[in-house]
């Protein structure tokens, strides 16, 4: 949707919606959710709002450290509109699965988390893959967006997803780190996170695009239906992928991201008359392949550790 969104042939002077308001617009609907889990899990508005200045305004340092991620995923959220302003949905969404290997690097020098041989295989696979996607990537696009796409940059599309890729793996890590040592609530801290996010957001809106804000007509020029389905589904995305992380496990979270794959470029195929090669389809069956067996390998590894830490305090002392 979000490809679509920044494509489609639109009508007469209709201006392209501005990114960075779409970004903001996410973010807010972002902490409104957030707030409503909050409430739920507290059962009342008064407990939510005690809560709310509790951790907020009365212990303003655990929000200030969450200022770098939440700068972090500001940026990171600006650079995949640019991404996909400038690559072909299915190509954007197999490179994005580099940010496995930038979260596996930060993963070992901040959580001082180790991979087993089946992870490094993995992230073998993922390189390999993302690489015969890029080298071999073929686009043709409808004759009606030949125009649009002449206006495209390919390297610059990539560049922003690699720069997202390592956005997300710092920042995500960083995030885990700090819901591991505190016993805050999931919510409280994607409030906090949102309430910086949201901050950083604005400043690189009013920095990049106040002129074409001023001038053009406001936050909402070139907004429609469609642009307010891909703000809802950017804002409420990353709160399903921490559901599912929190309910599920990590196979599941990353046989979903091994099926979008999947999706993506069917539905590439059809609406974006997207024709892939051999060799993009042998790089796109590396990195779903690579993804899934991943995040098995890792989350066996997570029951074996589990498992031998559980097992000394059954075993009672001889005397």
């Amino acid at each position: 949707m979000m490809r679509y969104s920044r494509i489609v042939p639109r009508n007469g002077d209709q201006p392209l919606y501005i990114a960075s308001t779409a970004v903001v617009m996410a973010e807010i609907i972002k902490l409104l959710v957030c707030l409503c889990m909050l409430r739920s899990e507290l059962k009342s508005w008064s407990l939510c709002r005690s809560a709310l200045v509790k951790d907020i305004i009365y212990n303003p340092n655990e929000t200030v450290r969450l200022m770098t991620p939440s700068a972090l995923y500001a940026i990171q959220n600006n650079l995949l509109y640019l991404a996909l302003s400038n690559l072909e949905a299915a190509t954007f969404q197999i490179t994005y699965q580099l940010k496995i290997l930038s979260t596996a690097i930060f993963s070992n020098v901040l959580l001082n988390r180790r991979l087993n041989q089946n992870q490094w295989f993995a992230l073998g696979l993922l390189m390999v893959g993302v690489t015969l996607v890029q080298i071999t990537t073929r686009e043709e696009e409808q004759p009606d967006m030949e125009a649009i796409k002449q206006e495209q940059n390919p390297m610059l599309g990539l560049m922003a997803v690699l720069a997202s890729c390592i956005s997300s793996g710092f920042a995500g890590c960083y995030f885990e780190r700090m819901l591991k040592q505190s016993s805050t609530s999931m919510w409280m801290r994607n409030i906090q996170l949102g309430i910086s996010a949201l901050g950083f957001s604005i400043i690189a809106m009013v920095t990049s695009d106040f002129q074409a804000i001023w001038r053009h007509g406001g936050l909402f020029q070139g907004y429609t239906i469609l642009t307010w389905m891909v703000i809802s589904n950017q804002a409420l995305g990353g709160l399903l992928v921490a559901t599912v992380v929190k309910h599920a496990d990590n196979i599941l979270k990353n046989f979903a991201t091994s099926v979008s794959i999947i999706l993506s470029s069917i539905v590439s195929f059809y609406f974006f008359d997207f024709q892939p090669t051999v060799m993009f389809v042998l790089g796109a069956m590396l990195v779903t392949t690579a993804t899934y067996f991943y995040g098995s390998a890792d989350e066996s590894h997570r029951r074996q550790l589990q498992h031998q830490q559980q097992t000394p305090s059954s075993i009672k002392p001889h005397h």
